[in-house]
């Protein structure tokens, strides 16, 4: 019903068909590009119930093909119980999306924060920059291991983690340093790869605006998702655990160190669209860049 056209602007939507459930997507119409993810629509295509007029225009103007008139309820029940679908004619083969090269931005402070650019959605970054830190905005195989600054951030992005190789490698560098790191998303499923843990595809990911998790410590928050593949708690490391839970399923949605300022979450803090319970953790990633 809402946050549709922040879930088509996710560049995680990258080579893959939403369905929405909701019965009518685009009721109230395409929101302004500055509150977009990223620059464009980053879904292959789109199925609807109903749609409306300046939706339709709206995916018509980017190229990005919709079907309408579909039972998308009926269709969600099928996908629940037979996982997450080819398309025909699709190899399932997903583009990275990255940037071509660094980006600084909050140029006034002078300690620097690494934003890890995996394919990231924009309010990340709108959230980091709320903090008093330089934002170096850097391609996911950008080795920035040798350079000076305060922490880490790596970002969501589409596409089997483990492909992310010159990624994983360059994080196993920095985890040899005392640097506070956090992770969204595929940025935790890179921690976790990072840490020598193994990660695997889910059978029907976890897609929408309102999944519950747990925290260790017995608190839940209902969060935003959108991922398939998570990491495989059986191969994580004696040094390291896990810190957020599904409710629905039991698996990983975030990993942490026990000891070291590294920790990642599987969901979406950062919200937009969805609940910003998690918010917090932004809040908690500033306190370890700061102790």
């Amino acid at each position: 019903m809402t946050g549709y056209v922040e879930s088509l602007t996710d560049p995680s939507y990258s080579g893959q068909i939403l369905v929405f459930t909701y019965p009518l997507i685009g009721n109230y119409g395409v929101s302004p590009k500055e509150t977009w993810e990223s620059t464009k629509i980053h879904a292959t295509g789109v199925v609807t119930s109903t749609a409306s007029e300046s939706f339709a225009k709206w995916l018509q103007d980017q190229n990005v093909p919709l079907m309408t008139g579909v039972d998308t309820r009926a269709l969600t029940k099928y996908l629940r119980s037979k996982g997450t679908m080819l398309v025909k004619g699709s190899s399932g083969d997903i583009p990275f999306v990255s940037i071509p090269k660094p980006i600084s931005y909050n140029t006034q402070f002078k300690k620097t924060i690494i934003l890890v650019d995996c394919g990231m959605k924009m309010n990340i970054l709108r959230e980091l920059m709320k903090l008093p830190f330089q934002i170096k905005r850097v391609p996911r195989d950008y080795d920035y291991s040798q350079e000076d600054f305060a922490g880490v951030f790596l970002s969501n992005g589409p596409g089997d983690p483990a492909d992310y190789t010159e990624t994983i490698a360059i994080l196993k560098k920095v985890f040899k340093k005392n640097i506070p790191v956090m992770g969204i998303c595929l940025g935790s499923q890179i921690m976790g790869l990072a840490a020598e843990a193994k990660t695997y595809k889910l059978k029907f990911g976890h897609r929408g605006h309102n999944q519950p998790v747990q925290m260790d410590d017995g608190k839940c928050f209902i969060t935003s998702q959108n991922h398939g593949y998570a990491v495989d708690e059986k191969t994580l490391p004696s040094d390291w655990y896990v810190n957020f839970r599904n409710l629905n399923d039991s698996s990983v949605e975030g990993v942490a160190h026990k000891t070291k300022p590294f920790f990642s979450v599987q969901f979406h803090p950062e919200s937009h669209p969805g609940p910003t319970d998690t918010r917090w953790l932004f809040d908690h990633f500033l306190k370890l860049l700061n102790s």
